[in-house]
């Protein structure tokens, strides 16, 4: 397992990854702000806010839910993800889900401008070229000696940036963490490979959702390995790989690089949703 959730203590994984390029750019272009998209619990949301507190510009965060910006106090008491991003000085637009769904259009976003000035935007999840430049360097030379690659997906960014930087001889597994299968197109935009498969069978219901079955592997494989998973993107990935490979999916003696992609931050709000559904708690 690659330990890409090792790399900063608040900008995890492929987080750091994705903002890298996006934040250099942003200064360098004269920017003062920096504005993205996410849901109330989105590691791209604390990232960026982290991000933006230690390179010094300001970061605005249009959050979907506009009943979340009601009583701001009390969300942010209640969300941890929320209250990480404004310790970290990030500005809230909370918006309906219906105005989220229009948040790449010109007149949303000419909105935003009217309110808040001149900023650089970054897309939701952080997906965009120079993220995927910034995901091509997960992977260093030692990795070569790796036969199989495997990563969860979400925006398609990080998958983008391994395929990029795979060997031709090497294949790169992505484990989706949404239903469907828009993300194959999603990936093509980034990459003209085509050493890569999206495994669909493991997304346990879809984005953000979990099971008891999942939550008891991600306790046991910390118990065993000392290595804490996440239940949106690692977690699923890594159940996926260990079914796998118990269903002989994998050829005797195949070398498999799991990419560890952080999103540990989310635990604490999950641990909070499966309170109220009688689940058992993720360990932390």
């Amino acid at each position: 397992m690659k330990r890409e959730d090792l790399l900063h203590p608040e900008v995890s994984g492929n987080k750091f990854r994705k903002l890298k390029y996006n934040l250099k750019n942003a200064i360098s272009e004269g920017h003062e702000s920096v504005l993205t998209f996410g849901g109330a619990f989105s590691n791209h949301i604390a990232a960026t806010a982290a991000a933006g507190k230690a390179f010094g510009i300001n970061t605005i965060g249009v959050i979907r839910g506009e009943e979340l910006g009601l009583d701001l106090q009390k969300t942010l008491r209640e969300n941890p993800t929320l209250n990480f991003a404004a310790s970290c000085g990030m500005t809230f637009e909370f918006v309906s889900r219906a105005a989220y769904r229009e948040k790449t259009s010109e007149e949303f976003l000419k909105r935003l401008q009217e309110k808040f000035g001149k900023f650089y935007t970054v897309p939701e999840g952080g997906t965009n070229n120079l993220a995927v430049k910034g995901c091509e360097e997960i992977l260093s030379a030692e990795d070569k000696e790796f036969d199989e690659i495997s990563c969860a997906v979400g925006t398609g960014g990080t998958i983008s940036g391994l395929i990029n930087a795979s060997e031709e001889s090497q294949k790169v597994l992505g484990f989706p963490a949404l239903k469907g299968d828009f993300l194959n197109a999603e990936v093509a935009q980034f990459s003209e490979k085509n050493n890569w498969e999206l495994i669909t069978n493991y997304h346990f219901g879809g984005y953000a959702k979990v099971d008891r079955e999942l939550i008891l592997f991600i306790n046991d494989f910390k118990r065993r390995y000392g290595i804490q998973l996440d239940p949106v993107y690692t977690g699923k990935m890594m159940f996926g790989l260990f079914d796998l490979i118990g269903k002989g999916y994998f050829s005797k003696n195949t070398r498999i690089l799991a990419i560890h992609t952080g999103g540990l931050q989310g635990i604490a709000g999950m641990n909070n949703r499966l309170k109220n559904k009688d689940l058992p708690q993720i360990e932390f």
